[in-house]
């Protein structure tokens, strides 16, 4: 049998770009399109570990045009997947078994969701990527970025992909080949919230001290396709309270698209204390309440999703450039909480970042920083949309749901006007240090699927058209066994067994002992076991090639 080389033993080819963009969602699709509409003859690359653009891409979703229009001023003219206006925007404060609605009058405007849009996101991206490909970006669907590489100074200059054909023992099988180098004179990161390599630049160039933690929430999604004479075409409906208690943040979203489907979907904040707490679960729960139940009998469940969404907001946007690139859209933090958008910050945030690397690429710069975005984004739409929000979260965080909201609505209407009774809230403690030993809290009994309504995490992530390639090291890695073993399972009970929504981790008795158990193959690339893990043990990496889930009409 013929041995093969060490992968490190093999030169990896290399490919040269005036720009990377590492990510095809809403804000790295902008930033190509902008580069060459800025200039026809910049060479543009954007790499996206989905096996097609669009395949790892969830949201709600309603977006804000406003970064369409800046962008794509001519949009609505053409045949677009942008079709459902909001016809209809409802807000529910829900107890058990009743639910009361908030007159639309007490709402902050900025809450407002008339001139908006429903839609498939991932649709949006895939026409994005069309219009992308039109002006002559390069878009490599498939390829998943693995690693930043840095020239002699220490500056970066571009990515390289992940090899293909590792096997699980770490080392090359026969279908073993080297990654590729794509070499830029600047390089933007949109890879979303939690990003992998955003993580990693962010602690090698310090680019959050003097900010606060970054926050996040789990999103889950499904798509629902109704009885016909239960659609309401252009409804948006969104609801806190049951069925969490008044010291867990969340709430969630029901949207009536087109073609009688509707997208339904619960944010819980990982801020939360409970180790017995299980998102999904919320999630299932939420689907039976009076209010919601009915929307959903006898109709058919297609697809189910999960991701984490970035909260912390204003306080906690990191800085955005180093030395040769800059982080953009989620990779950066631009979520509007309250709102639950983001996509239109992603997409300005991408079209301010292309400026800002035009304007260098043609005074000849490369591989420094980009100032000029850094400066403007908080005096841009984007500061100014998070600046009037900021609040909302470590509001709703300190003092609960029902007055903490009463205080970030308050604090939303005085922002209108330019002041704030609060000045600027600080989020206190990231989301891993917020869980209570599991000695100190009362575990959670949660009722079985139904399988019409409710459903199991195997059968959901079926619909999510999850697939791995089986024979490579786990894409999940944990630093310290003996860690998670004392701390994660003595101490919180084993919670990674309940905030996954994809029934990843499982604690089994091997022997008498117990033994943590990782089916990758299960995974969703939500990133929440990144984010909550106690001790900060678990690290998400990209996994080979197209891995993952595979969304269709999410």
């Amino acid at each position: 049998m013929t041995e093969l080389p060490a992968r490190e033993a093999i030169d990896r080819e290399a490919m040269e770009f005036d720009v990377v963009v590492v990510g095809a969602g809403p804000a790295g699709l902008a930033a190509a399109i902008r580069l060459k509409q800025l200039n026809a003859d910049i060479s543009v690359v954007v790499v996206e570990k989905g096996s097609e653009v669009g395949a790892h891409i969830l949201s709600g979703a309603v977006i804000d045009p406003v970064g369409l229009d800046k962008l794509l001023p001519e949009w609505r003219s053409e045949d677009t997947p942008i079709k459902t206006a909001v016809t209809d925007d409802r807000f529910y404060f829900l107890g058990k078994s009743s639910g009361i609605r908030l007159p639309n009058f007490l709402m902050p405007p900025l809450m407002g969701n008339h001139g908006n849009y429903i839609v498939s996101l991932g649709n949006v991206c895939r026409w994005l990527a069309g219009k992308a490909e039109a002006l002559g970006v390069e878009i490599y669907p498939g390829f998943a970025a693995s690693e930043v590489l840095y020239n002699e100074a220490g500056a970066v200059r571009g990515i390289a992909t992940g090899d293909m054909g590792i096997g699980k023992s770490g080392e090359p099988n026969a279908g073993f080949t080297r990654g590729m180098e794509l070499h830029a004179k600047y390089t933007l990161f949109a890879e979303g919230a939690r990003g992998n390599l955003g993580k990693q630049l962010i602690a090698k160039f310090g680019l959050a001290e003097g900010r606060e933690p970054q926050k996040f929430g789990l999103g889950l999604k499904e798509l629902w396709q109704i009885d016909p004479a239960k659609y309401k075409k252009g409804l948006v409906q969104h609801s806190f309270g049951w069925p969490l208690d008044g010291s867990t943040g969340g709430g969630s979203f029901l949207y009536h698209l087109d073609d009688n489907l509707v997208s339904v979907g619960f944010v819980l904040h990982l801020n939360y204390k409970n180790p017995y707490l299980s998102p999904f679960e919320e999630f299932q729960r939420f689907k039976t309440h009076p209010l919601v139940r009915d929307t959903f009998e006898g109709a058919k469940r297609l697809a189910y999703g999960a991701r984490a969404l970035t909260e912390g907001g204003y306080q906690s946007v990191p800085k955005l450039v180093f030395p040769g690139g800059a982080l953009i859209g989620c990779d950066a933090g631009f979520m509007n909480v309250p709102r639950i958008k983001g996509s239109h910050n992603a997409m300005l945030s991408g079209m301010f970042a292309a400026e800002a690397a035009s304007a260098a690429l043609a005074a000849s710069r490369m591989n420094d920083t980009l100032d000029d975005y850094e400066a403007a984004w908080k005096a841009s739409p984007i500061g100014k949309d998070l600046w009037r929000v900021r609040n909302a979260k470590p509001l709703w965080s300190k003092f609960g749901t029902l007055i903490g909201i009463a205080l970030g609505g308050l604090d939303m209407w005085t922002n209108t006007f330019g002041f704030s009774l609060f000045g600027t809230q600080k989020h206190g403690k990231p989301d891993y240090a917020t869980l209570k030993p599991a000695a100190e809290c009362a575990p959670i009994a949660y009722p079985r699927p139904d399988g019409k309504i409710t459903f199991d995490r195997l059968s959901s992530v079926f619909l999510s058209n999850t697939n791995h390639e089986e024979d490579q090291p786990p894409h999940l890695k944990v630093a310290d066994m003996a860690l998670q073993k004392s701390s994660e399972h003595d101490v919180y009970a084993g919670p990674s067994t309940r905030y996954c929504p994809a029934g990843v981790y499982e604690w089994i008795e091997e022997a008498g002992n117990p033994k943590f158990v990782i089916n990758a193959q299960n995974c969703v690339h939500c990133k929440t076991c990144d984010i909550k893990d106690p001790n900060q043990n678990i690290t998400w990496v990209p996994p080979e090639g197209s891995g993952g889930p595979n969304y269709s009409g999410m």
